[in-house]
């Protein structure tokens, strides 16, 4: 079992910036690639971006060059700095770690403001 624990969502301006992060614990051995996916509303759940435990990453082409996916393996933790955000990146995001199962975080709302 993974339990994950995102933090760092809010209602920010277009433009401004936020900083999720996603803590894991558990059996934390057991995972390989973390990541985030958001869910706007009537939506399906989308990949934003993914990060291999040796630091290979995966975007959305709708976030490459704003967004940007950082691992902390000694503490376990998954971070996603997000930076020129535009009102379409409103969702609930959530975090993700795969293992032998994937697991979810509860999710953290962000709200761009136009």
């Amino acid at each position: 079992q993974v339990r994950l624990v995102e933090s760092g969502g809010g209602l920010v301006q277009a433009g401004g910036s936020l900083r999720l992060s996603c803590g894991a614990s558990g059996n934390i051995f057991s995972i390989n690639a973390m990541g985030w996916y958001r869910q706007a509303p009537g939506l399906g759940r989308e990949l934003v971006a993914s990060i291999t435990r040796g630091g290979i990453t995966i975007y959305a082409d709708s976030v490459k060059g704003r967004f940007t996916i950082s691992r902390d393996n000694a503490k376990n933790t998954v971070f996603l700095q997000m930076n020129s955000l535009k009102p379409e990146d409103t969702a609930v995001y959530y975090c993700r770690a795969d293992s032998k199962l994937p697991y979810w975080g509860q999710g953290t709302q962000v709200t761009v403001s136009s």
